[in-house]
C-alpha cells in the first residue's frame, strides 16, 4: 500500500466494487461530470464495470482510496493514459461523497504523484478538469500542480458544454518527500 498522511492506495478488492458502483457510477450526475464518455446504465456486477479488478496494464494503474484512520474505502484514484515513451500520464480521483470536504483530496493526489513521478518515473503528470470544480482545482494546486490553460466548451455535460481546465506538474516541480 501506499500511503499518504491521511489515506492509502491499495490494488481494487472485489468488495470495492459495488460500493464504488452505488456510490460513483450509479450517481449519473457526478459520473457524467467526472467522465468524458457518456454516461451508460451498467448493472451491478457486470464486467463493464469501470471499477471491476482487473490485471495491471502498461497505460493504466486503478487504486482504491482508503482512509488510514479505519481502513474504510474512501474512493478511487488512478493514472490514466500513461505514456511511457514521452514519461507522462493523466491523474484522476473520486471520493465516495462521505469523504469529500475533508481534505483528503490532496492526499490522494500527493500520493498519486509519488507513485508516477518517483515509482513509475514518469516526468509530467496532468488534470483535466471542468473549470467550476473547484474541490479538484484546489487540491491538485495544493499539491504543486500549475494551471495550464483553459478549453473552452470543450466537454459535453448534462446537455450543455463547459470549460475544461488543464493543470500540470513536473518531476523537478514537486516537492521532495
Amino acid at each position: 500500500m501506499l500511503r499518504g498522511d491521511k489515506i492509502g492506495l491499495r490494488a481494487r478488492r472485489e468488495t470495492d466494487v459495488p460500493v464504488l458502483q452505488s456510490e460513483l457510477y450509479d450517481d449519473v450526475a457526478t459520473r457524467s461530470k467526472a467522465d468524458s464518455r457518456p454516461w451508460r446504465p451498467i448493472a451491478p456486477g457486470s464486467a463493464a464495470s469501470p471499477y471491476m479488478v482487473s490485471d495491471p496494464t502498461d497505460d493504466a494503474a486503478c487504486f482504491s482510496v482508503v482512509q488510514l484512520a479505519d481502513d474504510e474505502l474512501a474512493g478511487e484514484a488512478l493514472l490514466w493514459g500513461i505514456d511511457l515513451h514521452n514519461r507522462m500520464a493523466h491523474i484522476g480521483i473520486s471520493l465516495r461523497p462521505a469523504f469529500r470536504s475533508r481534505g483528503l483530496g490532496t492526499d490522494v493526489i500527493r500520493v498519486l504523484c509519488h507513485y508516477g513521478l518517483v515509482v513509475r518515473g514518469l516526468h509530467r503528470l496532468q488534470v483535466e478538469t471542468l473549470a467550476d470544480n473547484a474541490a479538484m482545482i484546489r487540491a491538485a494546486t495544493q499539491a504543486g500542480f500549475v494551471p495550464e490553460g483553459t478549453l473552452r466548451r470543450a466537454a459535453w455535460v448534462n446537455g450543455d458544454f463547459a470549460d475544461q481546465v488543464i493543470l500540470g506538474l513536473l518531476a523537478t516541480e514537486r516537492d521532495a518527500d
